[in-house]
């Protein structure tokens, strides 16, 4: 997944936006802090990059809908 780069948008396979590329760590994708949940805010979250479908342009298109996005803190537990 080289072509994941900073600042790319993520979304689900509904066009539902889920977020933006802080960047690539191991196996995941860090989103921006700015894109988190009220209640979330302060910390990064992220997205496993399995759930990755394409990639066009400057935009990441998940194989699951934009609510059913999963996303994980830090610690790698799910919110």
């Amino acid at each position: 997944m080289t072509e994941i780069k900073e600042h790319m948008s993520i979304v689900g396979k509904d066009g539902v936006p889920v977020g933006t590329v802080d960047h690539v760590e191991g196996d995941r994708i860090k989103l921006t802090k700015k894109d988190n949940p009220p209640g979330h805010e302060g910390h990064h979250h992220y997205i496993d990059k399995k759930l990755v479908g394409s990639i066009e342009g400057d935009v990441i298109k998940l194989t699951v809908n934009g609510d059913a996005a999963p996303r994980t803190e830090k610690s790698g537990e799910g919110v």
